[in-house]
């Protein structure tokens, strides 16, 4: 979205340069890019950004309100719910369409947001190839509040582990070997020494957990929790596990599974910002100018169940009107200019972290993901080039 800088990297690119930096990635982690690279960082500039950093804090504003927590109990399954709850989330992924306003200039609209950790590792690795392998101007950073690629390193490997040894610290998933992830689990191991561990090896002990490697019980303190349940309902719906979180009041979270639910589409009619588009419960609105919104179940995931043109029929036909949105309609802008002409469009994800005590949360590093389909998701994207996984370079100076 800033012309000088996206004509350096144009001019360097070549499809031999990308190809390139895939291998070098498929050489140092045989196997484990298992989505799409788009084949451009997204370059934003200090008009967009500071757009940006006032919609975060606008949302933060309203999750800091006393009631929040009592209006969003109700999005957490009685099945999943999990006690010793810490006062605010420890990560925060907030999604913005790259829009156009009334007045013609760029301009952030909500997504969807959640309470939840995303890919801090592959972020600042997928960066650095970038940076190896295209021109990409050096007045542009991927990380905020003055973080460089040495102190993001120190400051994630202390929030992450907190006062436990990162040997008793796991990431937990389920089958982590097998998640589309899973290269940002290997970035975590090999960054902050925190081993992915299936949820399914979990046991309880006391009010702490374990898991065995190599024939020894290895103690659990701290999970940087990377579990999506959804996952379990929709991919293992027989699975049983053996572990009581409930029981564990030892253990340390990041984040707290309760506040997957709690910042999650459940909240955005909470949201309140010429930022955040309007949203309502199904339950509470029912809209004259239905073409202008789009459906979403409140619980699902990866946009699983969006329909973008609902009908009165599929608003009819919905049991449970409490457990689905109606928002505003997002018209994405293209906006990145590709070496083969047109343009294209983008989301950006910003990523912050909440340590423990902190009054707000701290914007560390990002994501984008690049779209010539009629959403952003994978699925919607198949079979284009210059779309997939990316990262945003935000002007400094």
């Amino acid at each position: 979205m800033i012309q000088e800088s996206r004509n350096r990297f144009n001019a360097s690119f070549t499809e031999e340069r990308y190809n390139l930096m895939l291998q070098e990635i498929e050489n140092e982690f045989p196997g484990a890019l298992d989505f799409r690279v788009a084949e451009s960082p997204v370059f934003i500039d200090r008009d967009f950004k500071m757009k940006v950093l006032l919609a975060f804090n606008d949302i933060v504003d309203q999750i800091l309100k006393p009631d929040f927590k009592t209006k969003t109990e109700r999005a957490i399954p009685e099945a999943y719910k999990v006690g010793n709850e810490t006062e605010f989330p420890s990560c925060l992924a907030v999604d913005f369409a790259v829009t156009k306003g009334g007045n013609g200039e760029f301009e952030p609209q909500l997504i969807e947001l959640q309470g939840f950790p995303s890919l801090f590792a592959y972020q600042s690795y997928i960066a650095g190839k970038y940076r190896k392998h295209f021109d990409v101007d050096r007045n542009f950073s991927e990380y905020f509040n003055r973080l460089n690629p040495m102190n993001y390193q120190q400051e994630m490997r202390k929030f992450l582990c907190g006062d436990v040894a990162p040997e008793h610290t796991i990431l937990m998933e389920i089958e982590p070997e097998k998640q589309k992830t899973r290269l940002d689990f290997a970035l975590t191991k090999k960054l902050w020494g925190i081993e992915p561990v299936c949820v399914t090896k979990l046991r309880n002990k006391g009010d702490l957990l374990y898991y065995e490697k190599e024939g020894q019980k290895v103690m659990v303190h701290r999970i940087y929790n990377r579990l999506i349940p959804d996952d379990i309902e929709r991919n293992y719906p027989d699975l049983k596990l053996e572990v009581d979180f409930n029981r564990a009041t030892g253990v340390q979270w990041v984040s707290h599974p309760n506040w997957f639910y709690r910042i999650s589409k459940f909240s955005l009619p909470l949201f309140k910002s010429k930022f955040v588009p309007e949203s309502h419960y199904l339950s509470d609105f029912k809209p004259d100018d239905l073409e202008n919104y789009v459906l979403k179940p409140l619980f699902s995931f990866a946009g699983s169940g969006v329909k973008i043109n609902p009908t009165r029929e599929d608003l009819e036909s919905i049991k449970d009107p409490e457990n689905y949105l109606l928002q505003r309609k997002v018209q994405y802008a293209p906006c990145i200019e590709v070496t083969e002409g047109g343009k294209i469009k983008c989301e950006i994800r910003l990523l912050a972290i909440w340590p423990e005590g902190a009054a707000r949360p701290k914007l560390v590093t990002n994501l984008a993901r690049l779209s010539r389909g009629e959403m952003i998701g994978v699925d919607f994207n198949k079979d284009f080039n210059w779309v997939g996984g990316s990262v945003g370079f935000y002007e400094t100076n």
